[in-house]
Parts: C-alpha cells; structure tokens; sequence
C-alpha cells in the first residue's frame, strides 16, 4: 500500500446494499473507494487492471459468486465479507476474509470490521509491547463465527496458527476456538512473562507445560516442538526456572 489509505472496491449486486457500502466507505477516513460494481465478473477484471488492498463483497451472486471470485485474488488483497447468510462463516477461514458483516449491518458493525482492515494493513502504530503487557488484562475477545468470545488466558494451553486463523486450545475443553488472526499480531497483546513462542505455528503457556522432553514440550498430552529459531530463547527461560 503506498499511501496512508486503504484502497477498495464494493462488489454486490444489490444496488441499495452497493449505495449503503458506498457511504459507509466515504465517511470513514482511512478508506479510499476506487472501484465499485454490481458483479463479481466485472470485479475480476477491474482487479487485473488495478489490484486494490480490500474488497467489501457480497458472496451470492451470479455467474460467480463471492467465495469463487476471492480465490482469483492476488495475495495482497484482502476481504470483507457482506452476506445475508451466516452459513458462509466458516468456509471464509479457508480464503482472505478479514471479518463478515451479516445483512443488514450498521455504520457501527462496518467501522468495527473496517478497522480490523486497518490494523492488518499496518496503520495502527501499537504501544511497545513491555508497556503494552504492563497494562494488559487477563483475557482477550476474539471474534469467533459472529459472536465476540471471552477468553480467560488462564485457562489457555496454546494457541496453534493455521495460516491466517488461529485455533485456541483450552483447559477441560476437548474443541478449540477459531478465530482470525495471525499468530504474529496476536503475540503482541499477549503477557510476555505468561505466554512464549516456541514454533512458527505455537504460542504456549508456560504454566500449562506438564513436561520437556529434549526438544518438545507436552502439554495435555500434545507435543510441540521448539524449533530451532525459538530455542535458545525458551533455554534462556528454562534455565532460570529450574534448579539443579
């Protein structure tokens, strides 16, 4: 992205929906509308001439529909997801989709998603992460499916990356929670002093470790291996939370 906005397209078939979107998009600053259009074949061809950030896309219409077309996207392009169909939720962990907006949603529903797009991109410049877990709290909210689930971080084993989403595994819980998020923004908000990245894919919490075993943590009878960008870091922690 070369400027301080991020450039994007509405896609929808629906003209009230596609004017509803529009005036969303021109009253929210750091959005910039390049494109609009009333189907997914001619957003195919307007992103080969220009590549936008994000797309604000419906998923049925015709010909192709949302989902298709967002696999045809260049990588750097990312997706919200505007849809009368909650059905659709989980198939959008598997492409681009930054978050969904469940027809018929209001200015405050697409603000909240918007700045997820925001933060993605990179415009919000986070406190430094010691001042920032100083004053951190025990638990977080993640967005799963359409709810906003509290989670209590004493009760979180780890937290496995796939991708773009994150599975959290819980204490007495045999399912994890799905959210999207990337392991790296979600490291940042983590306590340092109750949280370790070990592996490219997990954050473990360290009260939660049962046992070492050469280069593999188990937790609840999973293991994980440190890797080896990791491991001298949780040696530097072993070292001086053991004795003998």
């Amino acid at each position: 992205m070369k400027t301080n906005r991020i450039t994007c397209m509405i896609v929808d078939d629906e003209p009230m929906a596609l004017s509803l979107i529009e005036g969303y998009v021109l009253k929210t600053p750091f959005l910039e509308l390049r494109q609009k259009c009333d189907s997914a074949i001619e957003a195919l061809t307007l992103m080969e001439r220009e590549p936008l950030d994000l797309l604000f896309l419906d998923i049925q219409m015709p010909d192709l529909n949302g989902l298709e077309f967002s696999r045809l996207l260049p990588k750097t392009s990312r997706i919200i997801f505007t849809t009368a169909f909650s059905e659709y939720a989980i198939e959008g962990f598997k492409v681009k989709a930054l978050d969904y907006l469940l027809k018929p949603f209001d200015y405050a529903e697409f603000l909240t998603a918007a700045m997820k797009a925001k933060e993605w991109f990179g415009l919000i410049h986070r406190p430094h992460k010691e001042n920032y877990n100083e004053k951190a709290q025990n638990f977080l909210f993640v967005k799963s499916g359409y709810k906003q689930q509290k989670i209590n971080l004493d009760e979180v084993l780890y937290f496995e990356g796939l991708k773009d989403y994150i599975k959290i595994w819980l204490k007495d819980s045999s399912k994890a929670v799905l959210t999207l998020m990337s392991l790296k923004h979600l490291e940042k908000q983590l306590p340092a002093n109750k949280f370790m990245r070990v592996h490219r894919s997990f954050i473990v919490a360290l009260d939660g470790i049962d046992e070492i075993e050469r280069s593999q943590i188990i937790i609840n009878n999973k293991r994980i291996t440190v890797s080896k960008h990791y491991k001298s870091h949780f040696l530097d922690y072993l070292k001086k939370n053991s004795i003998g």
